[in-house]
């Protein structure tokens, strides 16, 4: 993990909301059927705890993500929840019309007022072979990328009106968008259109501390946002022992390594030992992707993550935990909830 106590400059002022990113990955002889129904027991848990946001991630081609169908499970958690915001993170906009995103979250909105987020990203999700058979010119939308949030933003728009082409019934409803990333490209992007701006710490952390100061130093004060607003989302395990939760850890380091060998198998179980199954090059590899990554019980990561709340200043904190069996899956999104809410009552 990054050590951020050398580094650290800021005290906590405000109490930091804690937010779930579900990636719904297919466990090892699971299925995506069994997977979206610990999606929804997932979602009623952080709903009935407290947490801010429940997060869905579009991807494709990939034999272990049931998520592929990102706004239609959106509309099936929010319809399974009472109080949590339901969003994306993300909606990869180069593979969509803007028209079809608002007229789709319009319609998200409408029916859960008030409760849905749309994240929005430039990556494919997937392969480029794949990227292609979503949409042909895929490669030359992403580069449109800035122009496309544009046109979003003014289909949501009641300025839209006397426009020839309107998103109905989109219109009005506001939908809050936030940019996702994990360079300085989405920083800037955010930073210059006045809106919120998360950071794909659980993947690609390296960028993340320059990116925020990136973005808050430049930040263009917008209808929608008249200061900055950052979320970083971290990979986060908790047991009630440090040697537990790093046990339950090797799932996740197993997923990287898989990711980076091209290997697409379900979420392993985890192991009681990592040693042998990585070259140093992997080890190298996977340590990079993994180290905004907090494992531990509720008294260690309590410690870290206020380090690191403290070091990056964000305003919002949201955890993905690859976590194999549905039930310590359950029992770490609870302690989360004590640790961040010990954290705010320091």
């Amino acid at each position: 993990m990054i050590n951020f106590v050398q580094n650290q400059k800021f005290i906590m002022t405000k109490n930091i909301p804690i937010s779930i990113l579900e990636l719904a990955i297919i466990t090892e002889n699971s299925n995506a059927s069994e997977t979206l129904q610990k999606t929804k027991a997932l979602a009623q848990l952080a709903d009935s705890l407290g947490y801010n946001r429940f997060w869905l991630a579009e991807h494709h081609n990939m034999a272990h993500v049931a998520s592929t169908a990102t706004v239609v499970l959106i509309g099936y958690i929010a319809s399974q929840t009472q109080n949590i915001r339901v969003g994306s993170g993300g909606i990869m906009l180069p593979n969509h019309a803007p028209l079809i995103i608002a007229e789709q979250f319009g319609t998200l909105e409408i029916l859960y007022p008030n409760r849905i987020d749309l994240g929005l990203g430039r990556a494919p999700g997937t392969d480029g072979l794949t990227a292609q058979a979503i949409r042909k010119d895929f490669f030359e939308q992403s580069q449109r990328f800035p122009q496309n949030v544009a046109a979003l933003q003014e289909f949501f728009s009641e300025d839209n009106a006397t426009a020839k082409v309107r998103a109905f019934p989109a219109e009005g409803t506001n939908v809050p968008i936030w940019i996702l990333g994990s360079s300085m490209d989405s920083a800037a992007l955010a930073a210059a259109n006045g809106l919120p701006y998360a950071f794909a710490g659980h993947f690609a952390p390296k960028q993340m501390y320059q990116a925020f100061q990136f973005y808050r130093d430049n930040f263009e004060p917008s209808k929608y946002l008249d200061q900055p607003k950052t979320m970083a989302c971290v990979n986060a395990i908790a047991a009630d022992t440090n040697e537990e939760a790093e046990k339950l850890s090797t799932s996740l380091t197993q997923m990287f390594l898989n990711l980076i060998r091209n290997d697409r198998k379900p979420l392993q179980p985890p192991v009681d030992s990592l040693d042998g199954i990585m070259r140093e090059e992997e080890h190298f590899h996977v340590n990079q992707m993994t180290a905004c990554s907090f494992v531990g019980s509720k008294e260690k990561l309590v410690t870290e993550l206020k380090q690191f709340i403290e070091y990056t200043q964000i305003d919002e904190l949201m955890i993905t935990s690859p976590i194999f069996n549905h039930e310590d899956k359950l029992k770490s999104i609870r302690i989360m909830k004590e640790v961040i809410d010990t954290i705010n009552k320091k």
